[in-house]
């Protein structure tokens, strides 16, 4: 499993902060998530409250049962001052990112998800290449994000964190892999 020092618990970049995720989360993220437009290219439909609850208690545990694999979840932030008002004291949600590691910490598959309301403004990337960076400084060497062939908006994140399409399809979504690209900054 992969270690990281007490201090990289929160990651921060120009306009974002991506806090450990909380199960006190769930509320707050219900409403981000709660647009069904979201779910057109990725399927689903908007998780209430308890359900994320019930999800967020599982990986805050931070690793599988078995201790195969490794939870990495963090809640997007907004820095204060960005696409908010300046005096408003809260850091708004805007989405999540997450890793799950392998064991060994060789391999990492990765995601990520944003409200539509903030969705086009380079959130989703931002957190994912912070994320991805860390996950390299870490020693995860292979990196692994599945995306539908349809969702443009996704791949330009994953192009940013440092994947390209490969030719194999899972459940009819693209398997896009690390490339030998260095991190680039937050």
């Amino acid at each position: 499993m992969i270690r990281f020092p007490a201090a990289v618990q929160s990651l921060r970049t120009v306009r974002l902060i991506l806090t450990p995720l909380r199960v006190e989360d769930a509320a707050e993220m219900a409403g981000v998530l709660a647009d069904p437009a979201l779910y057109d290219v990725i399927g689903g439909s908007p998780p209430d409250a308890v359900t994320l609850r019930r999800r967020y208690k599982k990986l805050v545990v931070g690793r599988s049962r078995d201790g195969s694999q490794q939870w990495l979840n963090w809640v997007i932030r907004l820095r204060p001052g960005v696409g908010h008002e300046e005096d408003h004291p809260e850091t708004p949600a805007v989405g999540t990112v997450q890793a799950t590691v392998m064991a060994g910490g060789a391999a990492a598959e990765i995601a990520w998800i944003v409200g539509t309301a903030w969705q086009g403004r380079g959130y989703a990337g931002e957190a994912a290449a912070a994320m991805a960076d860390l996950l390299r400084a870490a020693g995860v060497q292979l990196l692994v994000a599945h995306i539908h062939p349809r969702h443009a908006a996704s791949q330009g994140v994953a192009r940013r964190a440092g994947l390209t399409p490969t030719p194999e399809l899972h459940d009819a979504e693209q398997r896009w892999a690390s490339t030998s690209m260095p991190p680039g900054p937050p």
